[in-house]
């Protein structure tokens, strides 16, 4: 693996929360650009290191966002804060028994899910 996939593979692992394109850019200690950084993010996640989903946000527009792929974070959801741009971890995927009903129900076979939740955050509420 190259220095600078294992630079962006060091900083997504270090985050333990999704982080955007641009924020492993700025976080990245070696000289590199940000088509750099997309491939890197692109070549981790084909070989399994990382996963990513995409999130629309208000002031932000529509951005991927990536996570190390770890036995501790296999698969997880998040909730966005619309005001503060945090994530919370939702924890494991608790999805199980709704997707084996639509299964059954439609006669289809679930590879994958995402789910993220947006809103405000307890703290902005205060």
């Amino acid at each position: 693996m190259t220095k600078i996939r294992q630079a962006t593979l060091d900083v997504i692992t270090v985050a333990g929360h999704p982080l955007s394109a641009n924020e492993v850019l700025a976080r990245i200690l070696l000289p590199c650009n940000p088509a750099t950084i997309y491939r890197s993010l692109h070549y981790l996640e084909g070989k399994g290191y990382a996963h990513s989903f995409v999130l629309h946000c208000a002031e932000h527009g529509t951005e991927r966002y990536y996570m190390a792929t770890t036995p501790e974070n296999h698969h997880h959801h998040w909730f966005h804060c619309e005001q503060c741009h945090r994530f919370i971890d939702l924890g494991d995927c608790s999805l199980a028994p709704l997707i084996q009903e639509y299964q059954e129900k439609l006669g289809i076979q679930v590879t994958r899910d995402t789910l993220y939740l947006t809103g405000i955050c307890a703290t902005c509420q205060n």
